[in-house]
């Protein structure tokens, strides 16, 4: 009788292009229109960031050490132009306005400095709300440093290496994979949860709210079948809506790497799809699919409280960002999986996937979270059913 239920309300669940929408459609298409503007926005800046010309004030002398090395830095550093000012009061305020785009403060002394061997100092100035200038600053002043410091060692008939008595070298142990699942691996989690809420909330507000205003609910509760048979049927469809929402977006993902070729680093892709496998798919909507179960234990409640649509529409939709929030966590660095998270609903999703996806993941720590989430997922379903139970919230 619950699957007979569930049949029926799926085909009229399936007839609403609304929740076809929101469960299909647009999570296939999110992760292409993301990595797209991703990866457009990421070329139009670098593209940018090599063609523009970058106009260098100076407050100094017409003639010093710095100016000739900039002037003569390679064409890879990017075109740049040198204007000369009388003070740094003007040049900090075209800094600001953007007419040029880096300052200098060279003194008067600058090259005596050099030549008596102490140190010279320039002094930058730059707007830290221009991308990418403090970076170009640096590489100049790397380059001219690099190559002063190679004179003075010819002009002293120093050796290089007789003046480096110790060189450290740093060795990344964690695999590449392990990098992706700790530093984006909190994107994908979030994703999926986000669209698992919504791919419930449309068919949960039908399916209750929806046939209370329609006035046929009545006529379902007049049949001979237990009350509690009718909501497991009905949240047996919010609960799959949810899913399918989530495998819809996990669909837009592979349709991005394989199909439109978004990533061309053939050693990420050898990553990517190492962790797209059968077994990750797997463990991951075993993590989901308790979630979705209390997703839909939450908004059960409310769809039969409310009076409409609109009503319940209007109280589910701010409770997205406060199921949908802790998923964020995900995105803060040093916030692991441990006993503590693993027992915190939304968060131990996260952090699981996370760890799934670098490969990483305990077993227990698993199992924990799982176990926590299925006891929420049972209590909102035992909540669900106590208030669908109640003649005065079922009939208008």
């Amino acid at each position: 009788m619950i699957f007979t239920i569930f049949k029926k309300e799926l085909k009229d669940t399936l007839r609403d292009r609304r929740t076809l929408m929101m469960m299909l459609v647009i999570p296939i298409l999110i992760f292409p229109i993301i990595l797209n503007v991703f990866v457009s926005v990421s070329a139009s800046f670098t593209e940018d960031a090599i063609s523009k010309e970058v106009k260098i004030a100076y407050v100094g002398p017409d003639e010093n050490y710095v100016l000739e090395m900039l002037e003569n830095l390679p064409e890879e550093y990017g075109k740049k132009a040198l204007v000369q000012y009388e003070d740094t009061v003007q040049m900090k305020e075209d800094l600001r306005s953007d007419t040029v785009q880096l300052g200098m403060f060279i003194t008067n002394d600058f090259d005596n400095y050099l030549k008596t061997k102490k140190p010279a100092t320039v002094e930058i100035y730059y707007n830290a709300t221009d991308v990418g200038m403090q970076e170009r600053a640096e590489s100049y002043m790397k380059a001219i440093e690099g190559i002063a410091q190679q004179e003075r060692y010819l002009e002293m008939e120093l050796v290089a290496t007789e003046l480096t008595p110790i060189v450290t070298n740093y060795n990344n142990v964690a695999s590449s994979k392990e990098m992706i699942g700790k530093l984006a691996g909190g994107i994908l989690p979030y994703i999926f949860i986000a669209f698992g809420f919504l791919g419930c909330m449309y068919p949960a507000i039908d399916l209750f709210t929806g046939e209370k205003e329609r006035g046929t609910i009545e006529t379902l509760l007049t049949t001979p079948v237990a009350r509690w048979q009718i909501l497991f049927g009905k949240m047996g469809v919010v609960v799959l809506s949810g899913l399918l929402a989530s495998s819809a977006a996990l669909l837009g993902l592979f349709i991005s790497i394989e199909v439109l070729d978004i990533v061309d680093n053939p050693e990420l892709l050898e990553v990517i799809h190492g962790i797209l496998n059968a077994k990750f798919v797997l463990m991951l909507f075993g993590l989901l699919f308790p979630l979705t179960v209390f997703f839909a234990g939450v908004m059960v409640p409310i769809a039969v409280y409310a009076k409409s649509f609109k009503e319940a529409q209007s109280i589910i939709t701010p409770l997205n960002i406060v199921m949908v929030l802790p998923a964020m966590v995900g995105f803060f660095p040093g916030i692991e999986l441990n006993i503590v998270t693993a027992c915190i609903p939304v968060v131990n999703v996260v952090l699981a996937t996370k760890e799934l996806i670098a490969g990483t993941l305990d077993v227990y720590l698993l199992g924990l979270s799982f176990a926590v989430m299925l006891v929420l997922a049972l209590s909102a379903v035992l909540v669900s059913y106590r208030r669908f139970d109640k003649e005065g919230n079922v009939v208008m």
